[in-house]
């Protein structure tokens, strides 16, 4: 099988080559997309076991004939690409919605057979008063919404409403740690003005990698699928104030946590259909094995 990753320069997809090409079956074959010959550099001493090395295709996501070249041959695509936190709306939305439509659609007429999304969980928007399930519709809402999530929501539904034989399959990332990522300590933007006992869940790399490759290379789940991809043990404010070192400001605990369960999913169908257990349940237990 030979599988194109996109994004694969960026913190979640520098982290999730390496796994693939360590995990790869024999035969199998890993052509990653960069814009440039630099970015590419970054990933040429990067193998797997038996030497399998990524090929490279150059070309952005919005260039439809790089497209036709980097789909050539392929049968599985992981479109981890990604625009966030602090680019214009403008580019959120040609990114994260119009660029991965234009990849699905370029799929389609490659005969690519399995296209994984990477998402994010922020596409649920508000909280339901329970954790939220891959089944609850989009509800835009709450701090966090803004034109990422809204992006990455249509994505979705124009990616799952491909009419032919292309199986679709989207993974809902939580909030994204570890492995040296400046993810963790960039928490602190929005921990700061959080309420002491408000919630954030959280997924390691390691486990970003394993739901990913659990949803490229699993036969048949009933067809398209969503799945939330998740820790066991969602985090507060107080919690990330002690992982970075910071003192808890006593403001915080005089704080009202507007939605208590914004961003907190149930991972019970990627458990049962894929079979996912969390490498690093908890922030702590990444903490004590030195993954941070």
């Amino acid at each position: 099988m030979l599988t194109l990753v996109t994004g694969t320069t960026g913190e979640v997809g520098r982290r999730f080559v390496p796994r693939l090409l360590r995990q790869a079956p024999p035969g199998d074959r890993i052509r990653v997309l960069v814009r440039d010959e630099s970015r590419a550099a970054a990933l040429a001493d990067v193998t797997g076991p038996s030497g399998l090395r990524p090929e490279t295709a150059l070309g952005d996501l919005r260039d439809a004939e790089a497209l036709g070249k980097a789909l050539a041959g392929v049968d599985a695509v992981v479109n981890i690409a990604a625009s966030f936190r602090g680019v214009p709306d403008e580019e959120a939305w040609a990114v994260n919605r119009d660029a991965a439509l234009e990849l699905g659609r370029a799929s389609v007429t490659s005969g690519v057979r399995r296209f994984v999304q990477v998402s994010t969980n922020l596409v649920y928007g508000t909280g339901r008063g329970r954790p939220l399930t891959e089944d609850d519709p989009s509800v835009p809402g709450g701090g966090m919404w803004g034109a990422y999530p809204a992006a990455k929501a249509e994505a979705e539904r124009g990616l799952l409403a491909l009419e032919d034989d292309m199986d679709v399959r989207v993974g809902r990332l939580s909030f994204v740690y570890g492995e040296g990522d400046p993810h963790l300590a960039a928490s602190m933007t929005w921990a700061a003005h959080w309420a002491a006992g408000q919630r954030l869940q959280m997924v390691h790399h390691a486990d970003v990698a394993q739901g990913l490759l659990r949803l490229l290379y699993a036969p048949g789940v009933g067809g398209n699928r969503i799945y939330n991809i998740a820790d066991d043990a969602p985090v507060t404010t107080v919690d990330l104030h002690r992982i970075n070192g910071v003192e808890v400001p006593p403001a915080l605990y005089e704080r009202t946590d507007p939605d208590p369960w914004h961003g907190i999913v149930s991972t019970d169908r990627i458990r049962h259909d894929l079979g996912f257990r969390p490498v690093y349940p908890s922030l702590w237990t990444a903490r004590d094995a030195g993954a941070l």
